[in-house]
């Protein structure tokens, strides 16, 4: 596997390449041209320079996250078929400049929810947390109010002013869609870009849902073991696969961690494994990577992924604000870079148990 960091590029982001070089054991990063909008082409020379800027530090560009998908391509209006070409052209582009990896999602409006981006926990950080009384409480189009004071002045991916000021509008446009047909147009999409994925050899990782639930009445299809093997029979071709997220998919308790890795051989492209902390199934805190900071068993997670030969890009995910540091909810430095360093130890450690033959079974 390669050790990378989710960066957002110069001018969005507090983290530089200079610093993302120094954690020991990250290789590359996992960049967007965040100014862009969902549906617009992506032009060659953005690219190339987004890739020279990060080469140039040092760093390899390990994949692009995200391409956002334009609602047409969701809800299914005609005009989709306009917006699937332009992700095609979008894709060819990032093929020629020997990008092979895209992680996106296919959730409807919000790209994910939390009720509180910055709640205090007992050491004195804070976290992305998420409590379901609190998110019923909230009428959805003023869900972006409720939230943007606790930015630190950033903007956060799924969450633009631009989008949030036609969330009413959204929602009209998605009151038809419901499971089915989100997986219909989701099956549409995949058949038409899968050409170009093969010809340029890019690994599409859909992101799961995040909760793993409808929120707000919207459809969620990417949930659970039975929908993503689902969406991955309907267009059986290897480069139609996933982002393991083990935060998203993690959010459902239902969900086998480890089990849902092993059924995935072969088809996690890209993989985000984070920590959660229940204080009840309705409501969770994003903790420290380390296994006892939270709920789930992080080394079972690496060792899931060590066993099915996982090779591609990984991340440490959402990270506590620790020692005063002031960037975007879930995605400073400090707390990612001890994650990194975390997730690399564990993934030394079940390597070398394999060599020598002593890993418990």
């Amino acid at each position: 596997m390669q050790m990378t960091l989710r960066w957002y590029g110069t001018g969005y982001d507090t983290v530089t390449l200079r610093q993302i070089r120094q954690i020991p054991g990250v290789t590359g990063v996992i960049s967007t041209l965040y100014g862009t909008q969902p549906g617009e082409v992506w032009k060659s020379e953005d690219i190339l320079a987004l890739k020279k800027e990060i080469e140039d530090a040092g760093l390899q560009l390990a994949g692009i996250e995200s391409v956002n998908i334009h609602d047409a391509i969701k809800i299914g209006t005609p005009d989709r078929e306009q917006y699937i070409d332009n992700y095609i052209t979008t894709l060819e582009r990032l093929g020629q400049a020997d990008v092979h990896m895209v992680c996106y999602n296919f959730m409807p409006v919000f790209d994910w929810t939390r009720s509180e981006l910055a709640r205090k926990r007992p050491d004195g950080s804070t976290v992305l947390a998420y409590n379901q009384a609190a998110i019923d409480a909230i009428v959805p189009e003023k869900m972006f109010e409720t939230i943007s004071g606790e930015m630190n002045g950033t903007v956060m991916p799924g969450w633009e002013p631009e989008r949030m000021a036609h969330v009413k509008e959204l929602f009209e446009a998605y009151k038809d869609v419901d499971d089915e047909k989100l997986f219909a147009n989701l099956k549409y999409f995949l058949e038409r870009i899968m050409p170009v994925c093969d010809k340029y050899d890019i690994n599409m990782a859909i992101h799961p849902d995040d909760p793993a639930w409808s929120v707000f009445g919207l459809p969620r299809i990417i949930i659970n073991k039975k929908n993503i093997l689902r969406m991955m029979q309907m267009v059986d071709n290897p480069h139609n696969g996933v982002t393991f997220c083990s935060g998203s998919y993690g959010t459902n308790l239902e969900n086998d961690l480890p089990d849902m890795i092993r059924s995935l051989k072969g088809r996690i492209h890209f993989a985000h494994v984070r920590n959660l902390k229940f204080n009840s199934q309705e409501d969770f805190e994003e903790a420290a990577h380390l296994s006892s900071d939270g709920s789930f068993d992080m080394y079972e997670l690496m060792l899931a992924l060590y066993d099915i030969g996982f090779d591609g890009p990984i991340r440490p995910d959402h990270g506590r604000m620790i020692w005063d540091e002031v960037a975007m909810p879930g995605y400073g430095l400090y707390d990612r870079a001890l994650g990194a360093t975390y997730l690399n130890g564990l993934w030394e450690a079940i390597e070398k148990s394999h060599e020598r033959g002593i890993t418990k079974r």
